[in-house]
């Protein structure tokens, strides 16, 4: 395991301690607003524009997981159908994401389809997509097989996420190509054991180029969401040596992180959409965000007793 897997480790570890959690909520609500657009939908569709308006696409994630409630639940699928109904209204380039644990998977799997399915029929009225976004191991195949019920209903404009460092994603995507579903491939950000996941990060990357390449070389329009310099650069050069136009794929990035480098590709031409949360429902996306590099989580550190 090198330096920045066994960071990432920690740092996820230590994000349930009850007093981390605490001096995370105490301080660290204001350096949040780095990854996050505001607490409300108007506050994220006005960031949407301004996004647009340098090239940037977006898919619009409103913050929740880990219900308690179907009525929680409830109350996040209205909002999505009012998000949907936002975008549209505003005409801003921007679909949807959606964690099924948010919408219920947890507490009840019928009940969450069903939220789910509204979601997804609202977006389809407006020529919308929604993303349904994958969480920790539990709910992998309850989100690949609700995925695919979704399309057999005739709601093709769904489609969920692939996490290249656990052992099975191959098969998936394979499976899912297949059936026509739009995936975005990403390495994985959730805490997971050696059994079901690639643990060396030489590993995840191999196997993140691999499913990449499974994409592109079949010509399937393709969602690399990527920090790292490597990756983007070896899309880049594998597209550009297989010929393959540039609108037949996107690079995915999160907001907070490398806009700059964001509107760079734009303007190369590239497909870029920012994947932007908003809401208050914030700290276990946030501790995700730390978990990715040390640098994130040093930005908090210097400035959360200030």
């Amino acid at each position: 395991m090198d330096g920045t897997e066994f960071y990432r480790k920690i740092v996820l570890t230590v994000s349930g301690n009850r007093v981390v959690k605490w001096l995370s909520i105490k301080y660290g609500k204001k350096l949040a607003r780095r990854f996050i657009a505001g607490d409300t939908l108007d506050e994220a569709l006005d960031e949407i524009e301004r996004l647009n308006k340098k090239g940037i696409m977006v898919t619009l994630d409103h913050l929740g997981e880990g219900i308690t409630s179907l009525d929680e639940a409830a109350v996040y699928r209205e909002e999505y159908l009012r998000l949907i109904e936002g975008i549209a209204s505003r005409k801003v380039k921007s679909n949807v994401s959606l964690k099924p644990t948010q919408m219920g998977l947890a507490l009840d799997p019928k009940a969450a389809y069903e939220n789910i399915k509204a979601v997804v029929q609202k977006a389809k009225q407006h020529r919308n997509f929604v993303r349904i976004d994958m969480e920790d191991s539990p709910y992998t195949q309850a989100t690949i097989d609700m995925t695919l019920r979704l399309h057999a209903e005739g709601l093709t404009n769904v489609g969920t996420v692939m996490q290249a460092y656990l052992h099975r994603t191959e098969e998936d995507v394979k499976a899912l190509m297949k059936a026509g579903v739009n995936l975005r491939l990403v390495k994985g950000a959730y805490k997971e054991p050696n059994s079901i996941a690639y643990q060396k990060k030489d590993e995840v990357i191999e196997n993140y180029k691999r499913i990449i390449r499974l994409h592109l070389d079949q010509g399937v329009y393709t969602a690399i969401a990527s920090h790292d310099d490597k990756i983007i650069d070896w899309v880049k050069v594998f597209a550009k040596q297989q010929r393959i136009d540039k609108q037949a794929f996107e690079f995915q990035m999160l907001y907070g992180l490398r806009m700059n480098d964001q509107a760079a590709l734009a303007r190369d031409g590239y497909r870029v959409r920012c994947y932007l949360p908003y809401g208050t429902m914030w700290y276990p996306y946030f501790t995700r965000r730390l978990a990715e590099k040390p640098a994130n989580l040093m930005m908090v550190l210097k400035n959360m007793f200030k």
